[in-house]
């Protein structure tokens, strides 16, 4: 794809972005008369293209409800403004005095230019006024909901980071910017061969969404895919923050940025990649979820295998902005509150009953009627406060789950599969994993400490025994082992 392609969408995508945002900030009765600057800003070049005035309320929902965006011809939205010419800055047209002006005949052309009984632009000053007037007389009408937004957002309206699509064009920015993205996905994947993330990263096959800092071109950190739009989906390759740039919610706007450039720039609406035990927890929250409901016949044999790894899907929705997603759940949780506290009598004191006022006293459970209704026995109740399980239960669990969770620890997470490995069962004739060992904690059949311990070594001791030591299976086995033992010390 070449860099004026993707320059091209970015611009479609930002004017977008500008234009909705602006009708989402200001009030529905004064988006009749507002003027609305489009600006590019990809190319390079930073200058306004377009003045020109919204029309009604009306317009704008008959618009929306269509399938076209009215950014992406850099258009404004209304059924005469295209037949209207436009005025350039700094110059004054005469318009006619409707009431004056004299009725034309039939036979003759209507006039090109408005005449004044249509709806003209305001001054700022005009709208600003507007405004102040229509907060005074209905201050009610105005709830502002406070958000509190990540350094992320803030310093991307600020004009301190900026968000670049590249791939290998050959130009040297986007030279630049896949080079520093190599290097932080070599640091922060270190597993990874160096010389496999170079070819990916440099693969024309694959495009790039780079955070940068806009003075420098210094990259923080960024996602490389490779979309497959037949199939309506991409691959997420690598995707890192560099360790020094976290915990500023960089990585989760990111992702949606890259959300909302795939969908105005391509039909994929489908995200898949492979993830470790240490990504899990953030695909997580950018909406991935291991449940791939996206046919296997459209990615299977497509996308690339990793050991180990885990594969997550994401579906994105189509009317979805995702980049204010966080600011509509906010606006949607107020509602559903404000709805709640309407019927809720949560708030409301009720004085004790008047048997009370000497002190408590016993209550037979049997001499409410719901309760004798329901079936309930006092021996349920003895039944219910009994443990569910033995004295050491909870903290065997716990470092069972540290040792599934360990980085090593795939081998030995659920029994070996006999059909791929035909021999294993007649070496092994004592077999134990992980999963079989949560199933007997579950089940209470561990009266010791060390029956638990004794059945986690067995499974080492296996997969030693199967595996030359040189193998990885049995490197693995040394690690988790020695894990677990500083644990239990």
């Amino acid at each position: 794809m070449a860099s004026q392609d993707i320059n091209s969408d970015l611009g479609q995508y930002w004017n977008r972005t500008s234009s909705r945002r602006l009708r989402t900030l200001l009030p529905q009765s004064s988006i009749e008369q507002t003027p609305v600057f489009t600006e590019h800003t990809l190319s390079g070049e930073s200058s306004l293209s377009s003045l020109e005035t919204l029309t009604t309320p009306e317009s704008i929902s008959d618009f929306e409800d269509s399938d076209q965006d009215p950014v992406e011809s850099n258009t404004v939205m209304g059924p005469n403004l295209q037949d209207t010419p436009k005025r350039k800055a700094g110059t004054e047209e005469s318009l006619p005095n409707s009431q004056n002006a004299p009725k034309r005949k039939a036979t003759e052309e209507p006039p090109s230019f408005p005449i004044s009984s249509k709806k003209m632009k305001m001054s700022e000053a005009e709208l600003t006024d507007n405004l102040k007037k229509t907060n005074a007389e209905h201050p009610a009408n105005i709830n502002i909901i406070p958000f509190p937004e990540k350094p992320a957002v803030i310093e991307e309206r600020e004009g301190e980071i900026d968000f670049r699509v590249v791939n290998n064009d050959d130009t040297n920015e986007s030279t630049i910017i896949l080079s520093g993205l190599k290097g932080i996905f070599q640091k922060q994947l270190p597993k990874m061969p160096k010389e496999y993330i170079a070819r990916l990263v440099y693969d024309r096959n694959h495009l790039s969404m780079a955070l940068v800092k806009k003075a420098t071109l210094e990259v923080l950190g960024g996602i490389t895919y490779r979309p497959f739009d037949d199939h309506e989906f991409a691959e997420i390759v690598f995707c890192a923050i560099s360790s020094d740039q976290q915990v500023k919610g960089y990585g989760a706007h990111l992702m949606n940025h890259l959300k909302d450039y795939v969908k105005a720039s391509s039909k994929v609406m489908h995200f898949l990649t492979y993830a470790d035990n240490y990504a899990i927890g953030y695909f997580k929250k950018q909406g991935f979820t291991k449940e791939i409901t996206l046919p296997k016949s459209l990615w299977m044999g497509y996308i690339k295998d990793y050991e180990g790894g885990t594969i997550m899907h994401c579906e994105m929705v189509p009317r979805v902005r995702y980049l204010e997603s966080n600011r509509m759940i906010v606006k949607q949780k107020e509602v559903v509150n404000a709805k709640i506290l309407a019927f809720s009598k949560s708030d409301e004191v009720h004085a004790p009953p008047k048997q009370w006022k000497n002190g408590a006293f016993p209550i037979d459970p049997m001499s409410i009627s719901a309760i004798r209704a329901s079936g309930w026995t006092p021996a349920m109740d003895e039944l219910a406060r009994q443990p569910r399980h033995g004295p050491n239960y909870a903290q065997l669990s716990r470092l069972l789950s540290s040792l599934q969770n360990h980085q090593k620890a795939w081998p030995f997470k659920a029994p070996v599969n006999g059909n791929e490995v035909a021999d294993y069962y007649s070496v092994i004739t004592n077999p134990m994993d992980f999963e079989t060992m949560e199933r007997k904690l579950d089940q209470d059949s561990y009266e010791k400490p060390e029956d638990f311990v004794a059945d986690a070594t067995l499974v080492f001791s296996n997969c030693k025994k199967y595996n030359n030591d040189s193998t990885p299976y049995a490197k693995c086995a040394n690690k988790v082992e020695k894990y677990m033992w500083s644990l239990i010390k």
